[in-house]
């Protein structure tokens, strides 16, 4: 029975998708009756959606995304100053295929990083590459591994990543040694690479958290010009307490 040892040969070929559309055609009787064209194409099909499937799956578990957010899950009823057509803008995704940044600032609690977790959940889906951090932690892990030799390895990671999520940006005044870091990635990345950036402070304050005018000029000029910019208010009540999960009676 030539079955099982085809069954072998796609396995080791690592054709999953096919081994598994090859099992359901054997017990569908109506399979029978399609051309071998036919059944060779629902076979490629399926290993093409099963092949996708994995490569999403690992873009989403290499881009470490604080929440589970999706775009069909913003709420736009919540007054929070959260423009519609924007965020149908931004989820095509084309943003990210022309290098630009997306800027999104607010009070704690208005949603900011669902946002950015939702608009690079889809990027992920439209097939780019991701990577979720917070700031402090950005700064902690190039001051680590300038330390332990895998500075360089680490920034052409960063490079290479079509969308770095930035969230809790701000937080504090920049060090040298932080504003430094900042300016190397953002340079690496301005015109080739997406950004979003999360932030407490208005835009019009960063210049001044940064610390260094000069540096300062530089790091914004890489960020501000060439983004989107979401700037969300909040009437006292926190989205995060909002749709915290109540336990169930």
């Amino acid at each position: 029975m030539l079955a099982l040892p085809t069954e072998d040969k796609l396995r080791s070929l690592k054709l999953f998708g096919m081994l598994k559309g090859f099992r359901e055609q054997r017990n569908q009787e109506n399979a029978r009756e399609l051309s071998f064209e036919e059944r060779l194409g629902l076979l490629v099909d399926q290993e093409s959606t099963e092949r996708e499937s994995r490569r999403l799956t690992s873009r989403l578990r290499q881009a470490k995304l604080r929440q589970e957010a999706c775009v069909e899950n913003i709420d736009f009823s919540h007054p929070r100053g959260l423009d519609k057509s924007m965020i149908k803008t931004l989820a095509t995704s084309q943003w990210v295929k022309d290098h630009l940044n997306v800027l999104i600032t607010g009070p704690c609690g208005a949603g900011k990083s669902f946002i950015a977790c939702a608009l690079s959940h889809r990027a992920c889906l439209m097939g780019h590459s991701a990577l979720y951090v917070r700031a402090p932690r950005l700064f902690n892990d190039l001051a680590v591994a300038r330390g332990d030799g895998r500075y360089t390895r680490l920034m052409k990671s960063l490079a290479r990543t079509n969308l770095l999520i930035i969230d809790d940006w701000g937080l504090s005044t920049l060090t040298d040694v932080e504003r430094t870091d900042l300016l190397e990635v953002l340079e690496d990345r301005h015109n080739n690479q997406s950004t979003i950036v999360t932030s407490q402070l208005p835009v019009k304050h960063w210049h001044e958290t940064i610390g260094n005018p000069t540096l300062a000029d530089a790091i914004l000029d890489r960020l501000v010009h060439n983004a989107y910019s979401i700037a969300l208010k909040s009437d006292g009540e926190s989205m995060r307490k909002k749709y915290q999960k109540r336990p169930q009676g």
